[in-house]
């Protein structure tokens, strides 16, 4: 599923429609991704609209439209944003095609988890505006971090890592790769995690969020080899640090890989 890097990339695939027209829009309505919406004040609404900015927030994108056009996209597990020429065919699973003069604005989504969200407005959606604190402002701090872990105590650390509302962007390898870096067994219980270990955490959210935006985030570039992400799913995979066997299970409801020298239980578990 595609995470805080992986969506400032997708974002930016779009960038060559900025300032330009949309002649057209050729979408699937019937599909789950347009669950809820006014489809066809949406199509009304961008033909011959003109691209005007976008931003991504977590997992969210938000793109703007003149015509008071806004359009929300949620990529879910296997969507995807790209640029194809104006004449190309459309695929089974392009949902949403916006039409300019050279190219089309493309958004396909195999598996239908995603979604498109329409607002039609002079102000940015109510959705939009009401976003949880990200993870790379000043006032994403310590202090909240050790707030929102005691709110969700008995839980895992690992399935609170992975909770929008606190941290937006986080997903499953991110919150396997920032517990390691920590040293942070995740089925730890959020609420047990000393001060020392949560102001690492912090850091470690903060470190792992800048890295993956420099090279993911910016061009789908490698992260770095010392990092657990090249090891965690590979057959009979080591730790890069010391060399320990890694292990695998179900934490917080998703699969997770862990080192246990490295990230050991402590206590709380």
């Amino acid at each position: 599923m595609p995470e805080l890097a992986e969506v400032e990339f997708y974002r930016k695939q779009w960038a060559r429609g900025l300032h330009r027209k949309i002649l057209s829009v050729q979408l699937n309505a019937a599909k789950k991704i347009f669950r809820g919406e006014d489809v066809a004040s949406l199509e009304k609404t961008l033909r011959g609209s003109t691209f005007l900015g976008s931003e991504a927030h977590g997992k969210q994108m938000l793109f703007r439209f003149s015509k008071g056009g806004w359009l929300g996209i949620h990529l879910g597990m296997s969507g995807k944003l790209r640029i194809e020429p104006a004449a190309a065919v459309v695929l089974k699973h392009d949902h949403l095609v916006l039409r300019q003069s050279q190219q089309n604005l493309v958004f396909s989504d195999p598996r239908q988890f995603g979604r498109v969200r329409f607002h039609l407005s002079k102000t940015q959606p109510p959705w939009w505006r009401d976003r949880p604190i990200e993870l790379l402002s000043r006032q994403f701090t310590a202090s909240r971090v050790d707030l929102y872990l005691s709110r969700h105590g008995r839980a895992p650390v690992k399935g609170v890592l992975l909770m929008q509302s606190g941290f937006p962007g986080i997903g499953n390898w991110m919150a396997d790769e920032i517990l390691w870096q920590s040293k942070i067994h995740p089925a730890r219980h959020a609420g047990k995690l000393r001060p020392a270990e949560i102001k690492k955490l912090h850091a470690k959210i903060q470190s792992v969020s800048r890295a993956a935006l420099r090279t993911v985030g910016k061009n789908d570039g490698d992260l770095p080899k010392s990092w657990l992400f090249h090891h965690r799913w590979e057959r009979g995979g080591h730790c890069p640090v010391d060399g320990s066997a890694l292990r695998r299970g179900e934490v917080g409801g998703r699969t997770t890989c862990w080192c246990p020298s490295c990230q050991r239980p402590g206590t709380g578990v």
